[in-house]
């Protein structure tokens, strides 16, 4: 009886400097390129239906790939370094995104904004740094601490998404306001907690914290 041939073994799928298969590392490179705010490995192994273990792995990797490190030696030690890409990969905000390197702005900035400005005012980042620091925090409590009515400067900030409604302040009735997680993502910090002395960057507001939380 004539016998078949034995069947041919699939190749194997190549693994990255991780050891990762490529498939998976490109399945997270695609996710990654179109998500709109950062996501955490949690959320891409959950789609992804792999162990998060895998995922962070190869978030730490892309990273490192990305900034030009072309792999890890025994011990961890570096076997060589590329030329950077024009993207990086941050840990920002609770989660992953993939952002344009701020040295590359000038660049950025004038194709997607046609060499105009988008930057805040002086009252707008006052302001902002009143909620940042004192949230939840009404309006009126905000335009007692800098002197000034910031209706119009908290509407702005709303509108950029920097700033959102956190419910109803219990003795007054008055709307409360809080940052937001693309706040935190767009100056690049973790948590609330990461938040940097307020003195050195904008003076007047240095004595904030001695603000009594009398109701306004």
């Amino acid at each position: 009886m004539k016998q078949n041939p034995p069947a041919e073994p699939e190749p194997a799928v190549p693994a990255g400097a991780d050891g990762q298969p490529q498939d998976l590392r490109a399945a997270v490179e695609a996710v990654l390129m179109v998500v709109d705010e950062p996501v955490t490995a949690a959320e891409l192994a959950a789609v992804l239906e792999v162990p998060a273990a895998r995922v962070s792995a190869i978030l730490t990797e892309l990273q490192r790939e990305y900034d030009g490190y072309t792999g890890g030696g025994p011990g961890g030690t570096v076997r060589g370094f590329t030329s950077m890409r024009g993207f990086e990969l941050r840990d920002v905000a609770g989660g992953w995104r993939i952002y344009s390197r701020a040295e590359f702005a000038p660049a950025v900035s004038k194709f997607v904004l046609g060499g105009q400005s988008s930057r805040l005012t002086q009252a707008a980042l006052e302001t902002l740094a009143v909620i940042a620091y004192r949230q939840p925090v009404s309006r009126a409590r905000v335009s007692a601490i800098r002197g000034v009515n910031v209706d119009s400067v908290v509407r702005t900030l709303v509108q950029r998404g920097l700033i959102d409604e956190a419910g109803m302040e219990a003795e007054t009735g008055s709307m409360m306001y809080r940052t937001t997680p693309y706040f935190l993502e767009r100056l690049g910090l973790g948590g609330l907690d990461e938040l940097p002395r307020l003195a050195p960057h904008l003076p007047g507001l240095e004595n904030l914290a001695e603000f009594e939380d009398t109701t306004y």
